[in-house]
């Protein structure tokens, strides 16, 4: 089957005036245009190659890289607005459409968005939605505490970042545990901190406990190489000047210093540590 809104691996059926036929071993068949044939192939090949929806609603494939695939969520560019809805640019030659029924807040041309791509099952096509907290739950907790998960930063609030854990389900980073400021949409890595008994998650970018001593000692060596062996810092520094330079807690930067030291990497001094 060939699967709309995601990745395919296809193989090439044969060459005809407007592209390259790819099928798959189910014997459907879909169109690689002209534009997007590799300059060397042969019959029997395998392409991987993204499909979709054309303007005329026809699979069709490409090897542009999509800023999104179906049942996921990225910050998209709203291009228009029309009197239907807005439509956000994706990386692909036929934008996302995103009625107003799926806008969050009525959407702005030009403005950034984060998006959740969905296929529509009255129609058949793909679609974005900025309501994403319709396509999250924390019901049925899949995460335990000190589990690294993948979060995308979801909405700033007064109380810390929210995010997206895992593309199903909501946590928040509270201010207390932020090093640096994020942007709306950013992915990276963090790990549990907390599940509460109302199936809030607490999130940190750092990890807990005994856990976070050695990658936290990995980063006070590199920055101390890049500062020639120096720096400026102790455990009674203030937790703000830790922060701003280290980007970690001075709790997580007093158990890095007491890690490399016990493993005498490092001389502590008056004036800050140094490297051995």
């Amino acid at each position: 089957m060939i699967k709309i809104g995601e990745y395919n691996e296809l193989e090439i059926l044969r060459d005809t005036d407007p592209g390259l036929f790819l099928g798959d071993e189910d014997g459907n068949e879909i169109l690689l245009p002209n534009k997007y044939v590799p300059d060397h192939f042969e019959i029997g090949d395998t392409l991987e190659v993204f499909c979709y929806l054309d303007h005329e609603e026809r699979p069709v494939a490409t090897t542009l890289t999509p800023q999104i695939q179906l049942n996921d969520f990225a910050l998209l560019k709203a291009v228009s607005v029309t009197s239907i809805g807005a439509f956000m640019d994706w990386g692909l030659e036929k934008h996302l459409f995103v009625p107003f029924k799926e806008q969050a807040l009525r959407m702005v041309e030009g403005k950034w968005y984060l998006i959740y791509c969905y296929m529509d099952e009255m129609t058949d096509r793909l679609v974005g939605s900025s309501k994403t907290n319709r396509f999250i739950s924390n019901e049925e907790i899949s995460v335990e505490k000190f589990e690294e998960v993948d979060i995308i930063i979801s909405r700033h609030t007064e109380l810390g970042e929210e995010v997206i854990i895992n593309k199903k389900h909501k946590g928040l980073i509270y201010n207390e545990d932020l090093y640096r400021t994020y942007s709306l949409g950013e992915k990276l890595k963090g790990y549990v901190k907390k599940v509460r008994s109302d199936n809030k998650i607490d999130i940190v970018t750092q990890q807990i406990g005994y856990k976070n001593i050695e990658p936290s000692a990995e980063k006070v060596l590199e920055i101390l190489k890049e500062n020639k062996g120096f720096l400026a810092l102790h455990d009674k520094s203030h937790p703000e000047e830790i922060k701003r330079i280290l980007e970690m807690s001075k709790k997580s930067f007093k158990k890095a210093i007491g890690s490399l030291y016990k493993q005498k990497m490092i001389l502590i001094k008056e004036d800050g540590i140094y490297l051995n």
